[in-house]
């Protein structure tokens, strides 16, 4: 588990660049609640917005070590970009780049990964969440195209974005293997977005709905074989999950970081909060925890590197289960030992316990991710 040289000069250059660039901003998009384009277009010229895309298709090359090096990296800062930059790279140039045709991935993968484009992923309805197979999105062929109608809900960058990966049902009746995936474009006829969610965190990442409403995707557009939606949506499952697991991460770090540097200059009683055992043992647990979630994740970024993300589903699910609610874990304590000012935005360990919520529900809820653990424990027996 050691990071190569390239590697190094990127976690070393998105450090930089989150404390310089991203950090300054990480406030006022909270409280704006907009979306950073500025960000993103200096994200851009870095070629971080085109991580994991071949080189003959625009993009700086990159796999899951260097994403999970750029998630960590960025989250530290700012919840909300690294969630929009992870939508645009993981969950839709990712998927475009491993399941696409040739065709597909040289004309829609350059904009993807010049930031000309903003990519996003619609799975999620309003009654299918976890149980995603349950979608009432319906295509049906028309000639050269599907006419698409449905609704797809929660959908991170939805109010900004340009191209989406969608999934449907082609043949209701056969559940998960009658699902298509396809790649919707903002203009197509029939595609528009919907409310934009006024949420408890990630106020600078917008989420909102996708409607469609006999919406024509030309076949060009199916990623995939038709009825084939179900392997590509899985397909992604574990790398979104291992990037959501590195994001807590690096948000749990910087939580631990912000209450340890209270904690030794807050004076209370002639000395140092920090210094009393009640906190002391908050932040060594807080600690521990971050140890033990460093080495969950890098340990199945390496693996996942050499196997591949379909290998990796019950060490996946664990690392994002244990870092996910460490962060949130870390984020209650850091708030809990800044006393008052952990309660108000003048400190930003509030935004951080805003914003660590949703990563026990986001890429598959805690309670999911115990039943994919439980369910590979029961084939060992």
């Amino acid at each position: 588990m050691e990071f190569s040289e390239e590697q190094i000069l990127l976690k070393n250059t998105v450090s930089r660049f989150a404390k310089e660039q991203v950090a300054p901003l990480a406030s006022e998009i909270d409280e704006q609640e907009r979306f950073p384009s500025e960000t993103f277009e200096k994200m851009s010229q870095l070629g971080l917005l085109g991580l994991g895309i071949p080189e003959e298709y625009g993009g700086v090359g990159g796999g899951i070590v260097e994403s999970c090096i750029v998630g960590e990296g960025l989250a530290r800062y700012c919840a909300s970009t690294v969630a929009s930059w992870g939508a645009h790279v993981d969950l839709c140039a990712a998927n475009i780049c491993r399941n696409g045709s040739e065709e597909q991935k040289k004309r829609l993968l350059p904009d993807l990964a010049s930031g000309k484009k903003l990519g996003g992923m619609a799975m999620t309805e309003p009654d299918a969440g976890s149980d995603v197979f349950a979608m009432k999105t319906r295509a049906v062929e028309d000639g050269d195209f599907f006419i698409l109608n449905g609704r797809k809900t929660f959908i991170t960058n939805g109010p900004v974005g340009d191209i989406f990966l969608v999934y449907a049902k082609t043949d209701p009746k056969a559940r998960g293997k009658g699902i298509t995936a396809f790649v919707v474009e903002k203009g197509f006829q029939g595609f528009s977005k919907g409310k934009k969610f006024k949420k408890l965190g990630w106020h600078g990442s917008p989420t909102g709905d996708l409607i469609f409403e006999d919406c024509r995707v030309p076949r060009e557009n199916v990623i995939g074989e038709i009825n084939g939606g179900a392997k590509i949506l899985l397909s992604g499952l574990n790398s979104e999950r291992l990037l959501l697991a590195a994001e807590s991460l690096g948000l749990a770090k910087e939580c631990l970081k912000d209450a340890t540097q209270y904690g030794t200059e807050r004076i209370q009683f002639g000395k140092r909060i920090a210094d009393f055992q009640m906190v002391m043992e908050k932040l060594a647990r807080m600690a521990t925890k971050v140890e033990a979630a460093k080495a969950m994740v890098w340990s199945q970024a390496f693996k996942m590197a050499g196997k591949g993300p379909a290998s990796m589903s019950m060490e996946t699910a664990a690392a994002k289960l244990f870092a996910s609610e460490t962060a949130l874990q870390n984020a209650l304590d850091a708030t809990q030992i800044f006393g008052g000012y952990g309660y108000i935005r003048e400190f930003p360990v509030e935004r951080y316990l805003r914003d660590a919520r949703i990563m026990t529900i986001g890429g598959g809820t805690s309670e999911i991710m115990c039943q994919v653990i439980f369910r590979e424990l029961e084939k060992g027996l």
